[in-house]
């Protein structure tokens, strides 16, 4: 019975678990360099180690703002159930709001680099497995 052979893992290519660790401390996805931002807000066109371009295309990073909306939704969504569980059945709302309105307003701000290097990870992840190439 002849099963099909994996394809072999190019060396050098970093795993899923890699990528993943990469986007969420704002490395590069490929070579894993750090400083791609001059300032909070402003991401570095290409990697200084290895040159690799962030920016593939026009809107490559509205990717990046699906990545910031789902993580300040779990954010948000966890700190939600914690109170409710912790308060039911006497829910204070005015204390609540206090909470989780903040979340709202200023998760997307500080989730900007994270969510912009976990969708570059995801989206070099994504290419290095259809490829087969760094």
């Amino acid at each position: 019975m002849n099963r099909p052979a994996r394809p072999a893992r190019t060396a050098g290519l970093p795993g899923a678990g890699r990528l993943f660790w990469r986007g969420c401390t704002r490395r590069c996805p490929r070579c894993g360099a750090g400083h791609l931002f001059r300032r909070y807000f402003t991401l570095v066109p290409d990697c200084p180690r290895c040159g690799l371009h962030f920016e593939r295309e026009p809107g490559y990073f509205t990717g990046a703002l699906a990545v910031n909306i789902a993580m300040t939704m779990a954010v948000f969504v966890v700190g939600f159930v914690v109170i409710l569980v912790a308060t039911v059945p006497d829910v204070p709302v005015a204390p609540s709001l206090a909470v989780l309105v903040p979340i709202m307003v200023f998760g997307p701000i500080i989730g900007y680099p994270f969510s912009k290097t976990l969708w570059m990870a995801v989206d070099y992840g994504f290419l290095q497995k259809v490829s087969g190439r760094p």
